[in-house]
C-alpha cells in the first residue's frame, strides 16, 4: 500500500484538497457548541498515535495538531529536538525508522526541506509537513478553508500578497496553480520568490514591485511577519519592507468586501497596521482556528479516509 505523505499541496492535488476542505467544513459544523476536548462522534482515528516533532518554535502548529488528533479519537506524542536524540546528532533517517515503530503518523516542523524529505523517505508511516523554510502547506489549507467560509469561491479569485517571498508565499503560489485562482505578489528587490516557486503557480502567479498594483481589485490580501525565525540583518530587511506594509490606504484599493489574512505571529506596525489586523476586514482569528479543522482532514486524507 502506498504511503500518503503530505509534504506539499501537490501531494494531494486539486481533488484531494477539495475533498479535505469539504470534510473540514462538515466536521467543524458538526462540533458547534462542543467542548474542545471531546472526540468527534465517529472518532475516525481511534487507536492511532501522531508523533509531533518540533525543531522550530510553535504555538498554532503544536496546539492545533495536538487537538486535531485528539478530536479524531487518537493521541499525540509531542517531541522537541532539544529533548530528544535529534538534538544530540541522531539522524533524521534513524529517527524516522524509530518513530514509525511507535506511531501511526509523523508531523515534522523543521528548517531544511531536505530533513522533511529524509523523514518521508525512511518512515513507514505518513509524514506531514508542519513547516519548513521552503513551504507551509498546512497553513495554506487553513487559509483556503477560511476564504471559502467567508463566502468566496476559489476559482477566479484574486489574492494579493505583500512582503517577503518566503515559505508561506511558496505554498500560496502552489495553491493558486492547483485551485485556479490568481495571485499577485508585491515584493521588494532582493526578497522576491525564486523561479522554482513561481513555476508551481502554473501561470496563475506573478510578482510585481508596486504594492498598489498587487492589491488593485483584490478579493484577499495576505501578508506574513517580515523577520522569520533565525533570520539575520533584520534592520536592513525591515527598511526594504516598509513600503509593503498593509495599511488602510492599500486595503481601500482592493474590493469593498476584501478580507485580510495573516498566518501569525503578527507584528503590528511592521507588516500590517493595527487598524487593519484588528479591524472588520480581518479574518485572522477564524484563520488561526481553522488550522485545527483543516489539519484533521489532512490527517484523515493521509490515512486514506477521504480523497
Amino acid at each position: 500500500m502506498t504511503i500518503r505523505h503530505f509534504l506539499s499541496l501537490s501531494d494531494a492535488g486539486a481533488d484531494g484538497i477539495a475533498a479535505m476542505l469539504a470534510d473540514a467544513l462538515d466536521r467543524k459544523a458538526a462540533r458547534t457548541g462542543w467542548p474542545k476536548g471531546k472526540a468527534d462522534a465517529d472518532a475516525p482515528l481511534a487507536g492511532h498515535t501522531l508523533a509531533l516533532v518540533f525543531e522550530k518554535s510553535s504555538t498554532r502548529t503544536r496546539v492545533s495538531f495536538d487537538a486535531a488528533i485528539r478530536q479524531l479519537g487518537g493521541a499525540p506524542v509531542v517531541l522537541d529536538s532539544g529533548t530528544t536524540q535529534l538534538g544530540r546528532g541522531e539522524t533524521v533517517a534513524d529517527t524516522a525508522r524509530v518513530l514509525s515503530g511507535y506511531c501511526d503518523a509523523i508531523m515534522l516542523r523543521t528548517d531544511d526541506p531536505a530533513k522533511l524529505e529524509e523523514m518521508a523517505q525512511y518512515a513507514t508511516v505518513p509524514v506531514i509537513n508542519g513547516l519548513t523554510d521552503g513551504s507551509h502547506p498546512c497553513q495554506i489549507m487553513a487559509d483556503l478553508l477560511t476564504i471559502i467560509e467567508s463566502g468566496k469561491a476559489l476559482p477566479g479569485l484574486k489574492v494579493a500578497w505583500l512582503g517577503d517571498g518566503n515559505n508561506v508565499l511558496a505554498s500560496i503560489i502552489e495553491a493558486a496553480g492547483l485551485m485556479q485562482f490568481d495571485l499577485v505578489a508585491a515584493c521588494p528587490q532582493g526578497f522576491m520568490p525564486p523561479e522554482r516557486d513561481l513555476a508551481l503557480g502554473q501561470g496563475r502567479a506573478r510578482v510585481v514591485a508596486d504594492p498598489r498594483e498587487a492589491v488593485e481589485d483584490a478579493d484577499i490580501i495576505v501578508t506574513d511577519t517580515w523577520i522569520s525565525m533565525g533570520q539575520l540583518h533584520a534592520e536592513t530587511k525591515l527598511a526594504a519592507m516598509m513600503p509593503y506594509q498593509v495599511t488602510a490606504a492599500l486595503m481601500a484599493r482592493a474590493k469593498p468586501d476584501a478580507k485580510f489574512l495573516h498566518c501569525l505571529p503578527a507584528h503590528r506596525g511592521e507588516e500590517v497596521t493595527a487598524e487593519i489586523i484588528d479591524g472588520p476586514q480581518s479574518l485572522i482569528w477564524p484563520e488561526a482556528e481553522n488550522r485545527l479543522h483543516s489539519q484533521k482532514s489532512i490527517l484523515r486524507w493521509c490515512f486514506g479516509q477521504i480523497g
